[in-house]
């Protein structure tokens, strides 16, 4: 009888260690958003280029949810479909950038020598560039379209991924173990693979969450200056600058988008700062 007793806090004591409420709503609202980018084609009530109501910015209704645009088109309708540009633009940036970082970051780190001094040389001259200046330019340039969007905004966070992952690798790969696992003859592909990616995993995917909301401000940064997702398509920051010009109106088509905005970006830091402590430190676990 006492050790079932003694097992139900221990139970609740790993429950509460492995979850938090904040994380879990944080977590909530990502895959909310991940559902409606998914789907967003067949939950929309009307197409989003169609105008379907007689008076520009008007007040939410029973059948304007969140009221019309500056044409008279369904603001639901875009914000949702807006979210397949917004969150898929932004994660496959992110991936890119990530993917490309943290493998560039652990083969320097292994490396060494003449590879790591030219790898992080060139990185570091990439990440002197301001973002959205550079973003400017090459959308400017090449012009708009979403591969070239996803392209630019991963190559803008490469350099930032590959230095927190080669400064996570450096310290994996100076422990007794990495050294015996030379001794051993093991290939650099083995050490990457085996050795460091599993004690850095943890800390690399709280540093992609976190470029993941600096990829999403960016995006609508560029999108509010014309240079983002091009009509009739938008994603929320060409919304809010579609529609900017009812803001003393105080319009919801102004005021839906960046509550979108600022719902999927809070919540990814809220899921961030929640995570277990096994996966924001894997020294402990």
């Amino acid at each position: 009888m006492t050790s079932h007793i003694e097992q139900r806090p221990a139970v609740a004591r790993r429950l509460s260690y492995r979850f938090n409420l904040v994380g879990l709503l944080g977590l909530a609202v990502i895959l909310f958003w991940a559902f409606i980018a998914i789907f967003a084609h067949t939950l929309i009530p009307y197409p989003v280029g169609e105008i379907v109501d007689y008076d520009y910015f008007g007040p939410i209704s029973h059948q304007f949810w969140m009221g019309s645009d500056y044409l008279g088109r369904d603001v639901f309708s875009r914000i949702l479909m807006g979210a397949r540009y917004t969150v898929g633009i932004s994660l496959a940036a992110v991936t890119i950038a990530c993917f490309s970082g943290v493998v560039l970051g652990m083969i320097a780190a292994v490396a060494g020598g003449w590879l790591d001094t030219l790898l992080s040389r060139f990185l570091d001259a990439m990440n002197s560039i301001p973002s959205k200046l550079f973003g400017l330019v090459v959308v400017a340039a090449v012009g708009s379209s979403i591969p070239v969007l996803i392209l630019t905004l991963s190559v803008i966070y490469i350099p930032g991924s590959y230095r927190f992952a080669r400064a996570l690798a450096v310290n994996v790969n100076s422990m007794d173990f990495i050294t015996v696992a030379r001794i051993r003859g093991e290939s650099t592909l083995y050490l990457i693979r085996s050795e460091i990616l599993p004690n850095i995993v943890g800390p690399v995917l709280a540093d992609l969450g976190l470029r993941f909301v600096f990829i999403v401000l960016l995006l609508s940064g560029l999108s509010f200056l014309g240079l983002g997702v091009q009509p009739p398509y938008a994603d929320w920051g060409a919304l809010v600058r579609e529609n900017i010009g009812g803001l003393p109106f105080g319009a919801p088509a102004v005021m839906f988008p960046s509550l979108a905005i600022a719902s999927l970006t809070i919540s990814v830091n809220l899921l961030i700062d929640n995570l277990p402590q096994k996966i924001r430190d894997r020294s402990e676990s």
